[in-house]
């Protein structure tokens, strides 16, 4: 499943609208903080990012 990140106001320039798809655990589920406030996602270029999941939008 893929993902677009919105970001907010305090997003570097480069990662607003930026490609990514969630990390997953051994068993299927997505990595997510204890809150469930932020998620570990990977983009395009391979690189590992913590993003605020409220910002993230499933791409159809």
């Amino acid at each position: 499943m893929r993902y677009t990140y919105l970001g907010d106001k305090q997003t570097v320039a480069n990662a607003v609208g930026m490609q990514c798809d969630p990390v997953r655990r051994p068993d299927g589920k997505c990595i997510i903080s204890v809150k469930m406030a932020t998620a570990l996602v990977i983009d395009t270029h391979g690189k590992r990012h913590v993003v605020l999941r409220r910002r993230l939008r499933v791409n159809r």
